[in-house]
């Protein structure tokens, strides 16, 4: 998070604090009129007396609360409900300095008990209550009131007036909290889909794998681990020379229509893509989640024969919109022990692995026959149950003092032999390429037709 974000969060903050006290000095501003104008019908104004002395207490009571409030702001959650307990306990001895008027005790008691439901709930009204009929009780220490509770009414008519004033007041604030609640809760709202909306495109430029770790909640810091890892990388033969001869648009929809497609068999498979460079793709398997080497490493040949298989689709599209010029994809993938994590500064970081396992991964790519796939022994030893591969030897590659034992991928060996779905062959003036399980019913005929005559001139041809 930012300085600025942080700032910002801490003004909320302390705005939100600021309005408490505020709101309670309001609230006591209209409970202290609605407790004078009542005492205005009792106080004898030719003689002091206790009477006399609350009048003028619950005056300044408002203010003075406010400005301990304000100097104990730090503490703002057990002062607040100290002073809510006092207020109950005053209006419990005011009740009683009334002589037990009934009809302002009525109207006090429900002042308090909204009071304390609003402000703390159900324990905030127990606390309040009995606090309220506390003070009543204590009252009585310093005052031997009379029970009058059928006063005239005409005595409590600045009491009710008092209290009505504060009920409509009172509702009014409570309106406008209210509508700020609602504005900001809209305002809320809108903040939370535009940040959906920006984690959306932020998330477009890392793996799912990444952006799911981040948020999760793990803490992005500049540090990195040692884990077995299985390392691809690809290319496409030509496509520099192609550059050169297409258009900036044509280059450029042709480049993401093909990263797109490969990106997709990438998450299918569970790959976490490190970067694109150009035309090249570098993916690997391991981190941040991990099925075991032995099927990471399966996952990342599978996915490879899959965008093999994939590349023949794509080149019949090219042809379709124009380019004609043979694109072939090179694969290198090979396993082991590499150094994953946050590599950079605190304030840019680059998720990614280093470690001589990606270098050879990176050189069997760049040695790999255009349309083949090339894999280290290590990786050979982890799939072989499942891939068939072909012993290609060692090769000398650029880095390694030695040279190093490299296997060319078939196919996976369920679709070798009797069960065999999948075709290709080439050679000169001659191309097949087949996938059975992607053949429509209504298609086989027409295929088997042409093959049979394709077949046919080729061996009625005399050289």
């Amino acid at each position: 998070m930012s300085e600025v974000a942080v700032s910002e969060e801490m003004s909320e903050q302390e705005r939100r604090q600021a309005e408490i006290p505020r709101n309670d000095y309001y609230f006591r501003l209209l409970l202290s009129a609605a407790a004078a104008s009542t005492l205005i019908s009792y106080i004898d104004w030719t003689e002091y007396s206790l009477r006399f002395f609350f009048f003028f207490f619950w005056i300044v009571y408002p203010h003075i609360v406010f400005g301990i409030t304000k100097y104990f702001s730090h503490k703002l959650e057990t002062v607040s409900r100290g002073f809510s307990s006092l207020d109950a306990f005053l209006l419990g001895s005011l009740i009683n300095i009334i002589d037990f008027s009934l009809l302002p005790g009525i109207l006090f008691f429900t002042i308090i008990q909204c009071q304390a439901l609003i402000a703390g709930g159900l324990l905030r009204w127990r606390e309040n209550i009995a606090v309220f009929v506390f003070g009543m009780g204590t009252a009585f220490l310093y005052n031997q009131a009379e029970f009058l509770p059928m006063n005239d009414v005409s005595g409590s008519l600045p009491s009710v007036i008092g209290i009505s004033f504060y009920f409509v007041v009172y509702s009014f604030l409570v309106y406008n909290n209210t509508r700020e609640n609602r504005e900001n809760a809209d305002k809320l709202r809108e903040e939370q889909h535009e940040l959906k909306m920006k984690t959306w495109k932020l998330s477009r430029y890392v793996s799912p794998q990444i952006w799911q770790t981040i948020f999760s909640g793990q803490d992005s810091k500049l540090n990195t681990k040692r884990k077995f890892l299985t390392v691809f990388f690809s290319d496409i033969k030509g496509f520099s020379e192609l550059s050169e001869q297409l258009e900036p648009e044509e280059l450029t929809k042709m480049l993401n229509d093909y990263l797109t497609e490969m990106s997709k068999i990438a998450h299918k498979f569970g790959g976490t893509i490190d970067k694109f460079i150009g035309d090249a793709i570098m993916i690997f398997y391991g981190d941040p989640t991990t099925r075991g080497p032995k099927e990471d490493a399966l996952a990342c040949v599978s996915m490879a024969i899959e965008m093999k298989r994939l590349m023949k689709d794509l080149q019949q599209r090219w042809n379709s919109e124009g380019i004609t010029r043979s694109l072939e994809i090179r694969i290198g993938v090979n396993s082991g022990y590499c150094t994953v994590g946050n590599f950079g500064t605190e304030q840019r970081l680059d998720y990614t692995l280093l470690g001589t396992e990606v270098n050879l991964a990176s050189r069997l790519e760049a040695n790999a026959p255009p349309g083949e796939i090339l894999i280290s022994h290590e990786t050979y030893s982890l799939i072989k149950d499942s891939i068939m591969c072909r012993d290609r030897g060692k090769i000398k590659v650029k880095g390694f003092a030695e040279p190093v034992q490299v296997f060319q991928v078939m196919d996976f060996r369920k679709n070798l032999g009797a069960s065999q779905t999948y075709f290709e062959q080439r050679l000169d003036g001659y191309t097949l390429y087949m996938d059975i399980d992607k053949v429509k019913n209504y298609d086989r005929e027409k295929i088997i037709k042409s093959l049979v005559g394709i077949a046919n001139k080729l061996k009625n041809k005399v050289n």
